[in-house]
């Protein structure tokens, strides 16, 4: 499985970088040798700024903002009149915005160390005093705009939750109604036209017996064949009823949402193709895979994110359902149930299933003729 390339930064990105990358260029006409090595440094480690994801907290994204953080602190003690005190403020308020307690810790104790050790050597203590200040205020809004962040986000979930609850009670409302249906159809439609089709055969054998002509027997043959393909399908519209018909796209779309609101993580669906309506088997197959393959991330990726495509070709339809753990999973010893049993599913409808581990997760993919 081939990984994805890195996407185009996003806005918050590029201002996060241009906020290391400018102080720096401002700092080179004082620079000496040790503070070109230390702006060097520093635009080489802020340029994976621009791509840290800023809803996942990995050892990485913790890393690399310290490491910001102490270069330019460093630099800061060298050119003290240079700007390098923006790109430390500026990356401390992102580490208190988005990482955890011990990097939010570990970033201020940064600062407080550049600080302190710049007073110290320029005995500039007053004005360490206003810088200390500054540095309480660029935390507090950090952890103000952290706080807004989880409202917002607490408020969505909410919102998202409410709304699938609401899809829930139409739907059973929905399904309610069609049993209701199906009942009348089943208790009526069905017991009148069974008990006509009885009735007919009784006249036709009576027919019969007293010697009616064939054009008379051949009327009521064709009456009581009549009431046979109307209860026929008097009974497929009954059946019909009683199931579930939602189409497989919805279906899929439905189990990523419910991942979504169990883990936190993304988890997107994306249809190729022109899509078109599957026999039941087909369906079936394809959405019990797309749950088994949640259901393993669930057990061995908590909070992975996953990718759903769901492709309509010629004569066939294709899944793949691929989860971003970040990492290459280890091999599985032998396939689980649940797999085995997906690929059983498959192949008695005269398709294919592939499943293993890629560079950054565990990758399903299995082909269908439709």
């Amino acid at each position: 499985m081939t990984t994805r390339p890195a996407g185009f930064p996003r806005a918050q990105g590029w201002l996060r970088w241009a906020l290391v990358a400018v102080p720096m260029v401002a700092a080179m006409p004082r620079a000496g040798t040790l503070a070109w090595f230390l702006i060097g440094l520093t635009l080489v480690l802020s340029v994976p700024l621009l791509w840290i994801h800023e809803t996942r907290v990995r050892p990485l994204t913790a890393a690399l903002p310290l490491a910001v953080i102490a270069t330019t602190g460093a630099l800061w003690v060298l050119l003290p009149g240079s700007w390098a005190s923006v790109a430390m403020f500026s990356t401390t308020f992102f580490v208190v915005l988005r990482q955890t307690a011990v990097p939010i810790v570990l970033a201020v104790g940064l600062d407080l160390a550049a600080v302190t050790v710049g007073a110290a050597r320029y005995h500039v203590w007053e004005g360490a005093l206003s810088t200390y200040a500054v540095l309480a205020i660029v935390v507090l809004m950090g952890l103000n705009r952290r706080a807004r962040l989880a409202r917002l986000e607490q408020t969505e979930l909410a919102l998202a939750r409410a709304q699938t609850a609401n899809e829930e009670h139409a739907r059973a409302a929905a399904l309610a109604e069609r049993a209701r249906i199906a009942r009348e159809l089943h208790d009526v439609l069905a017991h009148s036209l069974a008990g006509l089709a009885l009735n007919l055969q009784g006249a036709r054998l009576m027919l019969v017996r007293d010697g009616a002509s064939p054009d008379a027997l051949a009327q009521i043959e064709r009456a009581q064949a009549l009431a046979s393909d109307g209860l026929a399908e008097a009974r497929k519209a009954v059946a019909a009823l009683h199931e579930d018909a939602v189409g497989v796209e919805r279906a899929i779309a439905d189990l990523l949402a419910a991942y979504r609101l169990d883990s936190g993580a993304r988890a997107d669906l994306a249809v190729e193709g022109r899509p078109r309506e599957l026999a039941p088997a087909v369906g079936t197959a394809l959405v019990r895979a797309v749950q088994e393959a949640l259901a393993n991330t669930r057990k061995h990726a908590p909070q992975a994110e996953v990718d759903v495509t769901l492709g309509y070709t010629e004569g066939s339809v294709e899944l793949t359902v691929a989860d971003r753990q970040g990492r290459r999973p280890p091999e599985a010893p032998a396939a689980g149930y649940g797999l085995r049993g997906m690929g059983e599913r498959v192949a008695l409808l005269d398709g294919r299933l592939d499943s293993g581990p890629g560079e950054d997760g565990w990758r399903i993919h299995l082909t269908v003729p439709a």
